[in-house]
């Protein structure tokens, strides 16, 4: 957790004063007990597969930093060749599968994956992060029915942290409903877990990843979590008016790693230590990274339509 937050503090930085990283960026600064409760559950088997907020799933899931920092910077060594920048990562050695900007696009795509996986008898899992908004498209409803019709091995994980863009979750979806629920109306088990608690994110990570690895169908982990930055962007957003300051304040007093690091101090009693070494080490990571990728050549244009889909001329 503390490496994603560094990573991702000193990445906001750049985007804003140098203004040379000019894909758009979704940071999870605030949500990273999701990611690493979760990913470090899983298995380099497992698949995992994040919509636009693809950062810190990706690093927690075990994928090569330099190649993030790479493409972030569209060089030809980034992770997608400098091709698709922060909302397209991918490092299918590490188990991270993709990342796509599209909303509730690989929600869908890994409940294939998991099928296939079932239909191979292979004992491995797919999961899928999204957030709240991505709930209310059609793809969620019809991905959790096929899932629950297949029992197919998928964890579905949402990173419910009240806003779709600008737009709060009870201005979205009716009074009294839950996306737990919603879930379990269409036959898929559900809980719902406070996501800035890494260790609870981790318990039930691991028993859901279980469950759906020995074949007791799909899952959705339903997490709490906020995020501190705008939606996209390195900036802060309350002066928008759709949240306030004092909403963030209360928020970021629950940061995920002073809790983490809270619960740690009667048991590790040197871990406020730790963690100041470990940032240090961290923010000398990225800042060697970032001058190693400004320097990195970009995609040759002879190479432009590598990979595209090329429909054969008649």
């Amino acid at each position: 957790m503390v490496r994603i937050r560094v990573v991702e503090e000193r990445l906001a930085d750049h985007y804003r004063d140098e203004q040379e990283i000019r894909t758009p960026v979704h940071f999870s600064i605030g949500q990273e007990a999701t990611a690493v409760g979760v990913c470090t559950a899983t298995t380099p088997r497992d698949w995992v597969y994040t919509s636009h907020r693809s950062h810190a799933p990706y690093l927690a899931k075990g994928g090569d930093l330099r190649a993030l920092v790479a493409e972030l910077y569209g060089r030809q060594e980034g992770c997608a060749h400098g091709r698709g920048g922060s909302m397209h990562l991918i490092d299918q050695q590490a188990g991270f599968a993709g990342s796509a900007a599209i909303l509730g696009e690989m929600i869908s795509v890994a409940v294939g994956t998991a099928w296939e996986f079932a239909r191979r008898g292979e004992a491995r899992v797919a999961l899928t992060y999204f957030g709240d908004g991505a709930t209310e498209e059609g793809v969620f409803a019809e991905s959790l029915n096929f899932a629950a019709v297949h029992r197919v091995p998928v964890v579905f994980v949402c990173e419910n942290n009240l806003y779709s863009n600008c737009s709060p979750l009870a201005a979205r979806q009716p009074a009294g409903t839950t996306i737990r629920g919603r879930a379990e109306a269409a036959g898929v088990r559900a809980e719902q877990v406070d996501g800035n608690d890494v260790f609870a994110v981790h318990e039930a990570a691991l028993r859901v990843v279980r469950q759906a690895r020995e074949g007791r169908g799909p899952v959705l982990l339903e997490l709490a979590t906020y995020r501190w930055r705008e939606h996209v962007g390195p900036g802060w957003d309350h002066a928008y008016g759709y949240r306030s300051r004092e909403e963030i304040d209360r928020w970021m007093a629950r940061c995920p790693i002073l809790r983490a690091t809270e619960l740690l101090r009667e048991e590790e009693p040197h871990i406020d230590a730790a963690v100041a070494e470990w940032r240090k080490g961290f923010e000398e990571e990225i800042r060697e990274l970032v001058a190693e990728a400004r320097n990195l050549p970009f995609p040759s244009v002879d190479g432009l339509l590598d990979g595209a889909y090329l429909p054969t001329a008649r």
